[in-house]
């Protein structure tokens, strides 16, 4: 029996799930999102439990998100309690402008953005996260209501992106009820944070929650994890990062199961972190059920279908709305467009082609001119002393692409803690720079400026 199994049964509460899934070596931290509320507590002193046992480490994180003036001693708080247990603690900071409408959204892109490059900077491909089954059936009193709020999942990948990419969220707790673990923690002689935003009645999930009442449907199950389709063998990417399907391999499908593959192509082609809307997505996948060629763009990505073939690439026109933005290498290493992860030692920036094919130098251009036209435009370029490189295009190899990495993640393809580590290696540098995790238990602060992000 699993020692968190154990502890949480000789409280006469269920075992928790999932954690089957965390296979990795002996020294690879586990990272469990604590914010010193009843579940993630309940959920770190159950973590600690059976990481004695199976001889892991854990990193518990905090995220401050600076909305409540007594979120700095909520953190310290939870800090101490990992002390105590022996656990490494990290406080990350969400930092600068907060807007002023839709700040629950907002607020949970930073969360997990921070979450995210914490673990990985600790080399965790794994986030333990505290939602109970009343998060799922909040979650589905929202969707009733008009929400788009998806349920809370077993297993999943994290949804921050480019930050999450490798990361993956465990949800043990999934089949616990939040007044149990509140009556499992008071045995323990525990007490928790109650953060007054649980009860501010202007945010959905409050609403949610009030009118539940604490009486949630007892049938109501967490979401599934799903199964890879067939049709996923079948996916290729090119070296641009455009994915290509068999068009008979869409049209044969079920129209929920090329709904979803269409959905995955859309927002991993295009390196976004929205998916695209549902009336859309769906008048998109019925045509691609028939046979007729046509070319259309969706959330940012361009689809050719022809008679015989599908490709999905990144739409190089959406830079005239804000996308391919530069970015600047820092660390030895910069994602660029959601799409590509660029390596060079130094500084420098990251940008589109689009206009600048004739800087390149004659054997990148050459290269160039046997990759699909569709994808050329929004290839990542480099301005070097030398003049202008792509680096998709150099012989050294100093971009890898997300696209078919992130796509696989996106339709279950990636089953455990071992397979996320394997594509955490393949996508950064960074992954062994984990020695961070090991401080003794001090408090070590993160501070991310994540900005706008409604």
């Amino acid at each position: 029996m699993r020692g968190g199994d154990g502890l949480i049964l000789a409280a006469g509460l269920a075992p928790l799930a999932g954690l089957g899934r965390l296979n990795a070596p002996p020294d690879r931290p586990v990272a469990v999102a604590v914010s010193g509320g009843g579940d993630s507590l309940a959920l770190l002193l159950l973590a600690k439990a059976w990481a004695d046992l199976a001889g892991r480490r854990l990193i518990a994180l905090t995220v401050d998100h600076g909305l409540q003036p007594a979120s700095a001693g909520w953190s310290e708080a939870v800090a101490a309690r990992a002390a105590r247990l022996g656990v490494a603690h990290w406080t990350l900071a969400w930092t600068g402008p907060k807007p002023t409408t839709g700040l629950p959204a907002a607020a949970r892109r930073a969360r997990h953005a921070l979450l995210a490059a914490a673990a990985r900077d600790a080399g965790a491909a794994v986030i333990l996260m505290g939602h109970t089954a009343d998060d799922v059936a909040e979650a589905a009193a929202m969707r009733a209501a008009g929400s788009t709020t998806p349920s809370p999942a077993l297993w999943s990948p994290s949804p921050a992106w480019p930050e999450g990419r490798g990361v993956f969220l465990l949800r043990p707790l999934l089949g616990h009820r939040r007044a149990d673990l509140q009556a499992f923690l008071a045995v323990c002689g525990e007490t928790w944070i109650d953060d007054p935003a649980n009860d501010d009645l202007r945010f959905a999930r409050a609403r949610a929650r009030r009118d539940l009442g604490g009486a949630a449907a007892p049938d109501i199950s967490p979401a599934a994890v799903a199964e890879p389709p067939p049709a996923l063998a079948e996916v290729c990417e090119g070296p641009g990062g455009e994915l290509t399907i068999p068009r008979a391999t869409l049209g044969a499908g079920a129209p929920g199961e090329r709904r979803r593959l269409v959905g995955a192509l859309v927002l991993c082609a295009a390196g976004t972190d929205r998916p695209p809307a549902a009336a859309a997505l769906d008048r998109i996948a019925a045509r691609l059920a028939g046979d007729a060629p046509f070319v259309a763009t969706l959330a940012g990505a361009r689809i050719a279908a022809g008679p015989d073939e599908v490709l999905v690439c990144r739409e190089a026109g959406e830079r005239a709305r804000g996308g391919l933005a530069e970015v600047r290498i820092e660390r030895g290493e910069a994602v660029f467009d959601g799409r590509f992860l660029v390596r060079l030692a130094g500084e420098a920036r990251v940008g589109p082609l689009a206009g600048r094919a004739r800087q390149l130098p004659p054997d990148q251009r050459r290269r160039l001119a046997a990759m699909a036209p569709a994808a050329r435009r929004a290839l990542p370029v480099v301005e070097l002393e030398g003049g202008l490189s792509c680096p998709v295009l150099a012989p050294d190899g100093s971009a890898t692409s997300l696209v078919l990495a992130r796509f696989r993640a996106a339709l279950g393809a990636i089953a455990d803690e071992a397979d996320a580590l394997a594509a955490m290696h393949a996508s950064s540098l960074a992954d062994e720079r984990h020695a961070h995790s090991d401080r003794g238990g001090v408090v070590a602060r993160s501070e991310i400026n994540l900005g706008l992000l409604n």
